[in-house]
Order: C-alpha cells, then structure tokens, then sequence
C-alpha cells in the first residue's frame, strides 16, 4: 500500500531532510509542500540537491487539500506549529518536529516557551516521539510529538540507567555539543560564517536551555521523583551532528551492560565495545546513535557518550520512524541508509 504524505514546513532543513528519507522509501509517495515563504518555487529551486526529485510545487499551507492526505509531517517553527495543528482535520494522522506538544503540563510549556499553549486538545492527545520507549504508544496515537535534538541524544545516553537504579540521580552532568544546522535555516548573525568559524562556545548556561524542559519530565516519570540534570550546550561549527559526554556515578561495567540489555534489539542504537568513544563522523546523515562507555580514573566514575545526527536521528529520522509505526509499516523503512563518510 502507497501512503499519501504532506509536509508543512518543507523549505527548512528538516522539511528538506524528510524528503530526502522519504524519496527511498516504498510505502510513501509525497503528494504536498507546505512552505509559506517560498510558495509558488519549486524544491529544486530551495533544495537544488534535490532537483533529480519529481516533487509537487511549494504552495502556502491553506492551498493543501488533505483529503487524501494519509500523514502530515509539520516542520513548521515552535508556536507556530500549534495554531497550525489545531486547525487541520481531527482524523488526520501527524507527527510535529517542534517543541509545541513535546510538554505534557501546559504550564511548563508556558515555563520554557514564554507563551501560552493555544492547542490544548491537541496536546492532551499528543503522545512523545522518542522512539524507542514510546512504541507502542506511537502504534495508536494520532499527533506525535518529536524530541529535542539534544534532549533525544541525553535520553539515549541515561534513561535505562535511570530506570534500572544505576546511577546516582543527584550527580549527572550533561556537556553536549550540537551542530549549526540544530538552530535552523533562518538568518541570525551570531550563525554567520565570520561568526561562527574558528570557534566553539557555550551557550543557554546555567540552566536556561528550553530542552531541559524535556530532561526534567522524562527523567523524573522514570524515577519517580524529581531528577534535575547539570546541562551546557555548546555550539560548533560544523553541519550535522550532537556529541553528548556525560558523568555520573556509577560502575562502568554494570552501565555497559545495562545498556546492552536495554538496546539488545533496537535496530538504530548501536553500543560500542567497552572503553571506546563514539564519533558524530561515524553517524552523519544516518539514523543511528551509537554510544560508548568510559570508566573514568576516579573510581566509582564513569563517562557516557553519545553521538547522532540531529537533522536525522534527532529530527527528521525520528519522524518517520514513528511514521512507519503510526502506518503499521515496518518501523525502519527508508531508514537502515549507511552513515556518510568521509
């Protein structure tokens, strides 16, 4: 069976990254392009990397007829994601890449967003995208709500270790480095080339980053009480990829195989021999995430690392993987690409 798809939001990067997932996939043939800026262009005029694709035009999202529109997925910016979902057909299947249903308390929404969430029943329904420990929710659900780059690359590196009691719960520390790509494909100056080149720096210090938000409502419904992690992005000045390294307390050996029993049988998380590193090189425009784990010197320490590609297993990657799950396709259609290198 071939499944109708849209995409709202098409002329960003991770609108872009659907369609190249999507042109091998065999169940899914896109029939509309929703990008409000560009419409009336075509893709290879936005995306010329796309040109060899036989893509409808862009159009402005009320041209849409969703009428035979099987799935939507809406790359559209945070807020603006809402107001649009709200007004789409009630039987309309969608996954969301924004941070607009990622939150389950509408107020904690209000906390890291600095709005007032305007789709409450929607975002009741919402179901978390995080693949792996969603599933079978996503099976069933309606709207899912895709993670945070860096909050999917964090969760990968400490939920089973959270579940299972290994770690000390009050002494996580979470350096992550995200790409540039993370930060969209809108013109900001402090992403220039100038700006950005020959350098490497920190930001949302302190504690500030919206992704905490998520951090916060996952980590504690594990544990069962409230889990607060020690959280610094930084950016760098690369394309693609998040490197998360991060310390706990806690035995390496016992982590190691907690690991490898949690992701035994996930076919896109991929644990390493113990003692080596992963790299973002290793996993660029790919849907896995590969994690590797260090005994640190000081004994009863151990360092975690995980890296993945966040316009693919931390965006658009993720998307369709829960697409293929919402259309009861095998969910790594389109998905088992070969990472690129060099």
């Amino acid at each position: 069976m071939m499944y109708n798809i849209a995409i709202l939001g098409a002329s960003g990067y991770t609108g872009a990254e659907l369609i190249r997932l999507i042109a091998g996939h065999s169940s899914m043939q896109i029939k509309a392009l929703g990008a409000n800026s560009k419409a009336g262009q075509t893709m290879a005029e936005v995306f010329p990397h796309l040109r060899h694709l036989d893509l409808p035009r862009l159009v402005t999202i009320e041209e849409i007829d969703f009428t035979d529109i099987d799935l939507c997925f809406c790359a559209l910016p945070h807020k603006t994601s809402q107001e649009v979902i709200a007004a789409l057909p009630k039987t309309l299947k969608i996954v969301d890449l924004s941070a607009d249903f990622r939150l389950r308390d509408p107020q904690e929404y209000t906390k890291w967003y600095g709005n007032p969430h305007a789709a409450l029943e929607q975002q009741k329904e919402a179901v978390y995208g995080l693949t792996e420990f969603y599933r079978e929710d996503i099976k069933s659900a309606r709207l899912v709500a895709g993670t945070g780059c860096n909050a999917a690359t964090g969760q990968f590196a400490l939920r089973p270790l959270i579940e299972k009691g290994v770690i000390d719960l009050d002494d996580i520390i979470l350096d992550l480095k995200c790409a540039v790509s993370g930060a969209g494909r809108s013109l900001k100056e402090n992403l220039l080339h100038a700006e950005l080149s020959e350098g490497y720096h920190a930001y949302s210090v302190g504690g500030t980053h919206r992704h905490l938000g998520e951090f916060d409502q996952e980590f504690s419904a594990i544990a069962g009480r409230p889990v607060k992690v020690q959280f610094t992005p930084h950016l760098i000045a690369a394309n693609r990829g998040i490197l998360a390294t991060v310390y706990v307390k806690g035995d390496a050996q016992v982590i190691h195989d907690t690991f490898a029993a949690a992701y035994a049988t996930e076919p896109f998380i991929e644990l390493l021999p113990m003692g080596e590193a992963p790299s973002t090189r290793h996993v660029r425009g790919s849907n896995f995430c590969h994690i590797g784990v260090v005994a640190d010197r000081i004994e009863g320490r151990t360092i975690i690392i995980a890296a993945l590609d966040n316009l693919t297993k931390g965006s658009s990657g993720q998307a369709l993987q829960n697409a293929n799950l919402m259309l009861n396709i095998d969910e790594t259609e389109g998905l088992m690409m070969a990472p690129l290198f060099p």
